[in-house]
């Protein structure tokens, strides 16, 4: 028997899906607000080239994350892009193989 095939293709899919989930638990947004800023990004992503459902699905993820998360207040676009460039340094800097992680 074979193991099944995973929900998701990459780790950080997952984790993307998560934060979203999380922050509608908590209230951060209601699904209807997900959906309709999320299938905007997709709509733009889709513009430029088919999309294939996988990483490129969840760069839009993403996308709409910062986006919803900007929009609530949650987090500024500069707190986004400090934590972006302190992930990029973090992701650089650590050996292959380490987990990577953001000192805070």
């Amino acid at each position: 028997m074979s193991a099944p095939a995973p929900v998701f293709e990459a780790p950080w899919h997952a984790e993307a899906f998560a934060i979203a989930v999380s922050l509608e638990a908590g209230g951060a947004f209601t699904w209807p607000e997900w959906t309709q800023v999320f299938g905007a990004v997709l709509a733009e992503h889709g513009k430029a080239k088919d999309l294939d459902g996988g990483d490129d699905y969840f760069h839009a993820w993403v996308v709409a994350l910062e986006r919803i998360c900007t929009a609530k207040g949650i987090a500024g676009a500069g707190d986004l892009e400090a934590l972006r460039q302190e992930w990029a340094h973090a992701y650089l800097s650590t050996p292959h193989g380490a987990p990577v992680r953001i000192d805070g």
